[in-house]
């Protein structure tokens, strides 16, 4: 048998996944936190399989830098020379009353559906809808 007609096996590979860009040295010194610490926290709540692109990692540290900017004034505005955990609650209220209105307005959302329900089966017992589609 001659050695050309021998196929050469070629080592199998896994298909070839996207690979997560890094964020530079330089770009991590502008950024307010560490990156690192950021998107393992990111990572820790989201699946397994989830990419983050490096736009992203890099959005998310600037936004939670705004946030940390903004309670830092509204803690600045009391009077007070040493801040303590009442302070930072009250500057951070803002926030944690958005989480609230979240699952408050679900609880107005499912009462309403259980609303709209009862008023349709109020219509069905009191005549408005029928099963017969000839009777008027």
């Amino acid at each position: 048998m001659s050695e050309e007609n021998v196929p050469t096996q070629q080592p199998e590979t896994a298909p070839a996944q996207p690979v997560e860009e890094e964020i530079s040295q330089e770009e991590e010194l502008k950024l307010p936190f560490p990156n690192a610490t950021v998107v393992r926290m990111m990572k820790h709540n989201m699946d397994k399989e989830k990419m983050i692109k490096k736009e992203v990692k890099i959005a998310m540290n600037k936004w939670l830098g705004d946030i940390c900017v903004k309670v830092s004034k509204d803690m600045n505005k009391f009077p007070y020379t040493v801040l303590h955990l009442h302070e930072f609650h009250e500057a951070t209220k803002f926030f944690r009353d958005l989480t609230e209105f979240d699952r408050e307005k679900e609880r107005v959302l499912s009462h309403l559906e259980a609303i709209k329900k009862d008023i349709e089966r109020l219509e069905r017992d009191l005549g408005k809808y029928t099963d017969d589609p000839f009777k008027v």
